[in-house]
This record gives structure tokens, sequence and C-alpha cells, in this order.
């Protein structure tokens, strides 16, 4: 068995323990996926969680997908409101790319929300976008419930030996939490040179369909 003692614990990069039980997991998940652009790795907590037979897997994987569902919703209805913050030469830019995500923006939802990716890249122009929020809510809770029960059921029968290879060379702790940092930081620049990009020119070329006003999509 790999001895990773003399490397940084677990519990020394994320300060929980299975002992929160499920109200812990709640409060983890929730807040966790509510900071855009900031991943606290509350799957860490869940797979942690689900790797013995003190808690039940099920139970896991739906608190995971409820509560990081409700947080994400929170993220995009404040994006969806924000979208009255933009000037009208912003909204006019975007509204090609409001046209595309209104076609692909449940497909774009469940894959972010059942794959470990910054998925608030996504959600955030979905509600600058106006889309769905019934499709969202929808696409996202699908997603995550792919994502959990996943994440619960390899560590249930796979215990956390995928999660020790991560661990064995990390000796401090610091740049993990300046890795996240750095991370949210770019996410954030990502989503104003979206709002910045000239979509009719980058759309024009291989979606011409988005560049027509006859489809009623003129929202504020």
């Amino acid at each position: 068995m790999r001895n990773i003692d003399r490397y940084v614990d677990l519990w020394e990069l994320f300060p929980f323990t299975p002992e929160v039980g499920y109200l812990g997991l709640t409060i983890v998940s929730f807040f966790g996926s509510l900071i855009p652009f900031v991943p606290i790795p509350s799957f860490v907590l869940l797979a942690t969680m689900a790797a013995g037979e003190q808690f039940d897997i099920h139970v896991l994987a739906l608190i995971g997908a409820l509560t990081t569902t409700a947080a994400k919703q929170i993220i995009f209805s404040v994006s969806y409101g924000g979208r009255k913050i933009i000037s009208e030469k912003t909204k006019k830019r975007m509204m090609p790319f409001q046209k595309l995500v209104k076609r692909y923006g449940a497909t774009a939802a469940f894959v972010a929300a059942a794959t470990p990716i910054p998925d608030d890249i996504v959600y955030i122009p979905l509600g600058l976008a106006k889309y769905s929020p019934k499709k969202f809510f929808v696409a996202t809770l699908s997603g995550k419930l792919v994502l959990c029960y996943a994440i619960v059921l390899i560590s249930h029968y796979m215990g956390l030996s995928l999660l020790e290879p991560m661990l064995q060379d990390i000796e401090d702790p610091l740049p993990v939490y300046v890795g996240i940092i750095i991370l949210g930081i770019a996410m954030t620049v990502t989503v104003i040179l979206l709002l910045r990009l000239n979509w009719e020119r980058i759309l024009g070329k291989i979606a011409p369909w988005t560049l027509d006003d006859n489809d009623g999509n003129n929202q504020d």
C-alpha cells in the first residue's frame, strides 16, 4: 500500500471531515458552490463520505446534486438579472451569442454540470443571455445527479485510491489555495472578455443564422 503520510493530509488541504454528517455536507456543498469561479471541492468530502459504509450513497448523491444545483441556480438568477445593468451596446454585441445559447443552452448546462469543469464559465453567460430558468434547472440538476452518482459509486466501490495520486506530490497546501484563487481570477477575466467580444464577427462566419433579426429574441 502506498504510504502518503509524509505528504499533506487530505484534511490539511480542505478542513472538513466525514464526521460532519449529512448536514455538514449540505452546508459545504451549497456554500462551496455558491462562490463563483472559486472552486471549493466539496466533491472531496462527498467522495470521502461515500468511501465507507457509514452513509447511504444515494442520500449523499442526492444532497450533493440538490445543493450544488440550488447554488448554481442562484448564480444563474443573479446573472439573469444582471443583464439589466449591461449597456445597450453590449446587449447588441451579445445578441448572436444569446441566440446560440438559446439553441444549445441545455446541452451546455448539462455537460458543465456532469463534468468537473469550472461550470460558472457556462452558467453566467447563460444567465446573461436570458436562457430559460426552468430548462437551466432541469439540465443542471440532471448533470449534477450524473456527476455526484459517479463520485459516490466510484468512491464507495474503489475507495479513495483515485485521490491519493493527487496528494502524493503535495507537501504544502499553500500552492493549492493560490491555484484556486488564480483560477477564480482567470474565470472572471474570461467572462469579462465574453462581454466585450464582437459576437457578430465571430459567429457570423460559423453560425450565420445567429445574425437573423426576425427570431423575436430582442430582450432587455
